[in-house]
């Protein structure tokens, strides 16, 4: 009887599950579908705040230099977060819903590393300088406060901030990260299948 068992030879002759060619297709499909209602639901949220925002300073007139600068940093960070989110546009408005696997296999391979870049640098600059211009807004109305609630205020701000950033925020990637390399291997497999 043989003792070594060779568990690498057993795991690399599993094969992966590969749905039919059109169910593939469809799921590649339907991917997109929600990450583009989710391109349009925060384009539509980020600049409704935007406009609230712009609303609350010349509706207000802030007298603190602070809170105006404050201000501009959360409609920039909104702004150039929505300017580079809407790279991945191209890839999901077009017209090219029946592509092939291959061609399927391909926008989804770029849709993953735009998507890697927007979820790891873009994402912790859009959270730094919206951190950033909330502590400043709040400056001018914290200043106003006794000791404790000023504190109290600025760590509830932090707080949210904080569980967003590291709570939310990872565990919506990985959701999203493994979603799509399970798309990409499936696709890769077929494209192997049918390339024989």
């Amino acid at each position: 009887m043989k003792d070594n068992i060779d568990f690498k030879q057993y795991w690399n002759k599993q094969k992966i599950e590969t749905p039919a060619l059109d169910e593939l297709i469809k799921k590649a499909n339907q991917f997109k579908t929600k990450t583009r209602f989710k391109l349009i639901v925060a384009n539509f949220v980020l600049l409704a705040t935007c406009m609230i925002i712009s609303f609350v300073w010349f509706y207000y007139q802030p007298t603190f230099l602070s809170t105006k600068i404050g201000i501009l940093l959360c409609i920039i960070a909104m702004i150039v977060y929505l300017a580079f989110h809407n790279t991945l546009r191209p890839f999901l408005f077009g017209n090219q819903l029946e592509l092939d696997a291959k061609a399927q296999l391909k926008q989804l391979l770029i849709l993953k590393e735009k998507q890697r870049f927007q979820q790891t640098t873009l994402l912790n600059g859009y959270f730094i300088l919206l951190s950033l211009g909330l502590g400043l807004y709040m400056y001018e109305y914290v200043v106003r406060m006794t000791l404790p609630w000023a504190i109290f205020t600025y760590g509830i701000v932090l707080f949210w901030i904080a569980i967003n950033a590291f709570y939310f925020r990872p565990k919506t990637i990985k959701k999203q990260q493994a979603q799509l390399d399970k798309l990409i291997a499936q696709l890769k497999d077929l494209n192997e299948q049918l390339a024989v």
